[in-house]
């Protein structure tokens, strides 16, 4: 077997190309039989932490197989760095974390590790100082001698991230790696995700949690019915909508009276009073903003609070899958 190049540790930025590597779909279907797992696929992924959103049967579990060469497109390429994603070359660079749960039991989490760093061609030494450096990566190091049948979920899934990460890809790809993990042990993965991203590597993170999403992902991937719905970052993505309703909670006072005068404003399509304050939908939510300081200057309006109670990830994923 081909020896992975070494790579040395360290909390520097780590150079992982002289120039951005993409993993690119470009025209992408996939058939089961008579069934389209997704259809006409053309996206990228580049450096970042993207997020990978979308509901049972949406298609996203055949995008992450395709990105990890597990399946080849019945039409279309995808590409790892201009490899061929099912390419030896191409898996050269990934690092995958599934979301099956299944392990050689009667391993430990540290003999794991070590094996599959020496899969990956690594010297017994080298695949030793990986497996450790790791291990310590994602809060195993303490840990890893304990037999992955007696395991709990949150510490199989620190050690299927370890797998990935052991030979230093730069592309990650990682199927629900927060399921199973506690509030503290997330945000330890997350920080982890935010070192990697911040040395230059690509990672595509799939999740239904669409506020952890929001959280950590720069950019996000939504699919829907096996179809590519919206691709960027949040805010590129809201501005797709910026014509559709919008749904704000405002605290003023007097309420009833804002209420009336709110009412009267053409782009209102909705008043209701709901405690603390008032909840307004409008068509046109910068006419709306605009109406309310002048609220505020002419009719002496006393406004606490103003929010937007639809703009997050999961009222925008909702919105684009009902194909408004």
């Amino acid at each position: 077997m081909q020896r992975a190049p070494h790579a040395h540790f360290s909390d520097e930025t780590h150079h992982v190309a002289e120039r951005p590597l993409l993993l690119e779909f470009e025209h992408v279907t996939k058939f089961y039989g008579a069934v389209i797992g997704i259809n006409n696929v053309t996206c990228h992924v580049g450096p970042g932490i993207t997020g990978l959103l979308g509901a049972n049967g949406a298609g996203k579990s055949t995008l992450i197989k395709l990105a990890s060469g597990q399946l080849r497109p019945t039409q279309g390429r995808v590409t790892i760095g201009g490899h061929d994603a099912w390419s030896t070359a191409a898996k050269h660079h990934l690092g995958y974390s599934p979301d099956i749960n299944s392990f050689y039991e009667e391993m430990t989490g540290r003999e794991f590790v070590y094996a599959m760093a020496r899969l990956h061609g690594f010297s017994r030494t080298e695949a030793r100082e990986r497996t450790e450096h790791v291990l310590d990566e994602v809060g195993m190091a303490d840990r890893a001698q304990r037999r992955l049948a007696g395991c709990s979920h949150g510490m199989r899934q620190r050690i299927k991230l370890a797998q990935a990460l052991v030979h230093d890809p730069w592309l990650l790809l990682l199927d629900e790696p927060l399921t199973g993990i506690d509030p503290g042990g997330r945000r330890e993965i997350n920080e982890l995700l935010f070192r990697l991203s911040g040395q230059g590597k690509t990672i595509l993170v799939s999740s239904h949690i669409l506020v952890e999403i929001e959280q950590l992902c720069s950019s996000i991937v939504m699919m829907s019915r096996g179809r590519l719905i919206a691709a960027g970052t949040l805010a590129e993505v809201r501005q797709m909508m910026q014509h559709r309703p919008q749904v704000i909670q405002i605290v003023a006072e007097p309420s009833r009276r804002v209420a009336a005068l709110l009412a009267e404003h053409q782009d209102v399509l909705a008043v209701e009073m709901r405690d603390p304050g008032l909840v307004i939908k409008t068509r046109n939510p910068l006419d709306f903003f605009a109406r309310v300081g002048e609220l505020v200057c002419e009719q002496g309006i006393e406004v606490r609070q103003i929010q937007i109670l639809d703009a997050g990830a999961d009222a925008v994923f909702d919105y684009l899958q009902q194909g408004k």
